[in-house]
């Protein structure tokens, strides 16, 4: 078997990531994780000194569409689901306060 994760590794990478885990979830994280890691390991052990550098898997070239002129759409249309809108706007609670106001 490969390297394996302990709960306590699962927990602090949680904490960096501000995730809330049942200890439930600790343990079943603890596993996947453990397994993937196994994977990787595995997939280091094959000989890739021969296989070219790669940033895509296949050869592909400038797949980009012409750039063209389109109407856009209207705020009317692209503010229909908002939960609120106002004047054509989305309307959203103000996050931050402002100094002197």
């Amino acid at each position: 078997m490969g390297p394996t994760l302990d709960e306590s590794t699962v927990r602090h990478v949680a904490g960096l990531a501000r995730l809330r885990l049942t200890d439930d979830e600790v343990a079943r994280f603890a596993r996947e994780l453990s397994d993937v890691l196994s994977y990787i390991e595995k997939l280091n052990e094959l000989d890739t000194l021969a296989v070219p550098p790669s940033a895509h898997a296949l050869d592909v070239r400038n797949a980009l569409r012409e750039d063209e002129v389109r109407a856009s759409w209207t705020s009317d249309k692209a503010t229909a689901n908002a939960a609120e809108r106002q004047d054509g706007f989305f309307s959203v609670p103000k996050v931050l306060e402002q100094e002197g106001g």
